[in-house]
């Protein structure tokens, strides 16, 4: 089910970046969001996306990685 979350996140990662981000890339590595392109905005829209989707109130500062907001949505969720 790892492996699954981490796809499922990084989808919503690049659809709340408008494609800017291809999943692939959020995939690749343990790159933070922000230096693979995500704005501020795209943020606001993933956490959006990310409490509708699984019933967590996230903590922004807490999602700078995939990794960090796999952890974060497992052990909230």
């Amino acid at each position: 089910m790892d492996g699954e979350l981490h796809e499922r996140l990084a989808g919503m990662i690049a659809k709340a970046a408008d494609g800017a981000v291809d999943p692939a890339e959020v995939l690749s590595g343990q790159s933070r969001l922000s230096d693979l392109g995500v704005t501020s905005l795209a943020y606001l829209r993933l956490i959006d996306a990310v409490e509708a989707e699984f019933g967590v109130e996230l903590d922004p500062t807490a999602i700078d990685s995939l990794d960090a907001l796999v952890d974060y949505v497992r052990l909230h969720g």
